[in-house]
């Protein structure tokens, strides 16, 4: 990279200038136009994706597709082949003309910084907040948006100042720029932007081609896609991306070469990214949802170039729809699993997203209320809200968390649990935490950051979890899951969501060949607050709110030790007790801690939410060999029963 000195950007500039205002002679007078065709593209995740010494490939393993780009059918457009700008992310919308003329760059929840001599000439290795993302969004040149519009709408200024930083970037970082994690992993961003400022030269000068003292941006865009083409990441989001980059390149430049190989790429990808249940491979329900728009725009950018996309696209978008629906609880979010904020379902028009991102105001209510995927997730609910006693808000939903170890976006969640109920959040995830938010993050992804039972004595081996046993039933839905969390310990997870009276038991069962410390995990949100009234029971609550929290913990083949039932927050040493709703966002919030010790662990725990003024009583007892809690749940009875041979099930 060069930071050259003032003396000589002046001459640069003087020439850019001259180009921007004389092009080839049929250019129109400067003044207001209607501007470049953007259709936005889905919003890119906000965090850098590559994790420091690890691979970032993802081999495809799932057969190709066979139908993208087949003459069968071939597409027809009402006009010559075009690539759209597909927009910047938003990534503009804190960065106005009047920065970009000052050489100032914003992103994300830092400051703007001066990253320039204030005449286009940019210190491209500046990273004044050691952010890997900042960096990488820098190096994407989104930033020029604003510019490149107003650029587009016949503003010369705004072109000669785009142009300038963006040729800049290119002349200081000459091919391959590989060694630079930010500026290699932005490529298909920044190539996306080369795109749109080309769109921006031609509409705004008035021309059909780009002028000589332009031939710059074609040729960093041959650049951009023979890097793409030497570097693909794969079957996951990132390699989509750079598909449909490169195929972008192919259709604008009129280079076949390039659309084919995208084509045979998105064949390869999309068969492992999306599987034939609808799962992703990321372990991330944000990550998933940004996986069903991003394929949706390699579909349309396809058929605008004229390229058959087959079948097969759509097709396992329509199943992965199905997931992301069954993904949404009762709030109208996704379950926050993996790297993943809190964040509404958009309710895509003409699909089970529509009745689930609308909060069941559009569209038709699913036919299915839980699901199974061996890509490691379980969803299910009481109902869609079509009883008007409950309304959508009203039911309950929850996710459970199994499956292959962790990998890409995912976290140290197996037999995690989230859970919704009465119009609130009930058990949450510890949430996502930045990439370069150091101990905190490390332990946003760690089991204790999760619903489940950990054993801290150990590490942790990022375990496979199997689905060992599975009953759906009109008011209540049982699973078993079971893993080798440690080295020398098993465990299990029985999990017993019921309807009418809404509620969710576990029962998390641990061996050992050494003493080890077992701690169930029930983490609440943050607006809650715990107290606890005895070694059995805590209630979480927000002041003045409707609804309350009731956890309790039965005695069953272990006595309940002093301090069985802890409330952690805010800790520091060892992190525990807090959420991340967003990446950039920590909140105090209450965990509770079941806590035993030993060589083995029994823990059969009950989450009930019910109104403010609600109570739970129980007994329990033996029936022959099958033990009984009998309960009143806001006066409605119910019983939930173990069997000898360690069943968890609805008994009346």
């Amino acid at each position: 990279m060069r930071f050259r000195g003032t003396a000589v950007v002046a001459v640069g500039i003087a020439v850019l200038v001259l180009g921007a205002g004389t092009a080839t002679g049929d250019t129109r007078a400067p003044g207001e136009g209607p501007g470049i065709q953007i259709v936005e593209a889905p919003d890119d995740p906000a965090e850098s994706q590559f994790v420091p010494g690890g691979s970032n490939v993802v081999p495809p393993t799932a057969a190709p597709a066979t139908d993208i780009g087949t003459t069968t059918n071939k597409i027809q457009t009402l006009a010559a082949p075009f690539y759209t700008c597909p927009g910047f992310s938003g990534i503009e919308k804190t960065n106005p003309l009047a920065n970009l003329y000052s050489d100032r760059f914003q992103w994300g929840p830092y400051a703007y910084v001066k990253v320039g001599t204030g005449r286009g000439n940019i210190n491209w290795a500046s990273n004044p907040y050691k952010n890997a993302s900042w960096y990488m969004w820098f190096h994407s040149l989104r930033w020029l948006g604003q510019g490149i519009v107003a650029a587009g709408k016949g503003d010369l200024v705004a072109l000669t100042r785009v142009n300038t930083i963006a040729y800049d970037w290119y002349r200081d970082n000459p091919y391959s720029w590989k060694t630079n994690i930010g500026a290699w992993e932005s490529t298909m961003h920044r190539t996306n932007v080369l795109i749109c400022l080309r769109q921006a030269i031609l509409t705004g000068l008035n021309v059909t081609t780009v002028p000589a003292r332009y031939a710059w941006v074609n040729a960093a865009l041959l650049s951009h896609a023979r890097f793409l083409t030497y570097n693909w990441s794969g079957a996951w989001n990132h390699g989509t991306d750079e598909s449909i980059a490169l195929f972008g390149v192919g259709c604008v430049l009129g280079r076949t070469d390039y659309k084919n190989l995208a084509q045979q790429r998105f064949a390869a990808g999309i068969t492992t990214s999306i599987d034939a249940q609808g799962g992703t491979n990321e372990q991330s329900t944000g990550y998933a949802s940004f996986n069903y728009t991003l394929w949706g725009r390699a579909i349309t950018v396809m058929q605008n170039c004229g390229v058959n996309p087959g079948t097969t696209i759509a097709n396992r978008r329509a199943l992965l729809a199905k997931f992301l629906t069954l993904a949404t609880n009762s709030l109208g979010n996704l379950h926050q699993i993996g790297d993943t904020e809190v964040r509404g379902v958009h309710p895509w028009p003409g699909t089970s997203l529509e009745y689930a991102g609308s909060k069941g105001t559009l569209g038709t209510a699913p036919p299915w209320r839980v699901g199974a995927y061996s890509a490691g997730y379980i969803f299910g609910r009481t109902g869609w809200g079509t009883d008007p006693t409950r309304g959508f808000a009203g039911e309950s939903a929850y996710s459970i968390r199994y499956g292959t170890g962790r990998a890409f976006h995912g976290h140290l969640d197996h037999t995690s649990i989230t859970y919704t109920s009465r119009g609130r959040d009930i058990i949450v995830d510890g949430g996502y935490a930045a990439y370069n938010a150091g101990a905190y993050r490390t332990w946003s992804v760690s089991p204790s950051a999760h619903s489940v039972m950990t054993t801290p004595m150990s590490t942790y081996l990022n375990p496979v979890t199997r689905l060992t046993a599975l009953s759906v039933k009109s008011n209540a839905e049982s699973y078993v899951f079971a893993d080798v969390p440690g080295a020398g310990i098993s465990r299990a997870r029985r999990v017993l969501v019921l309807k009418d009276p809404d509620m969710m038991v576990t029962w998390d069962t641990a061996s050992a060949k050494t003493a080890q410390a077992f701690q169930t995990l029930w983490h609440l949100p943050a607006d809650q607050r715990a107290s606890v009234y005895s070694r059995t029971t805590a209630v979480a609550m927000a002041p003045g709110d409707t609804t309350k929290t009731i956890l309790f913990q039965v005695p069953f083949k272990q006595a309940l030790p002093a301090g069985a039932i802890l409330v952690k927050q805010a800790q520091t040493n060892p992190i525990q007790g807090w959420q991340y709703p967003s990446s950039f966002v920590r909140k105090s919030a209450p965990t509770l801690m079941l806590a035993r010790s030993g060589k083995s662990a029994s823990i059969l725990s009950f989450v009930v939410p019910v109104r403010s003024s609600g109570s739970v009583t129980y007994k329990t007892y033996w029936s022959g060999t099958t033990f009984i809690v009998s309960l009143k749940v806001g006066g409605k009875a119910v019983a939930v029963a173990i069997s000898a041979g360690g069943s968890l099930y609805r008994a009346g």
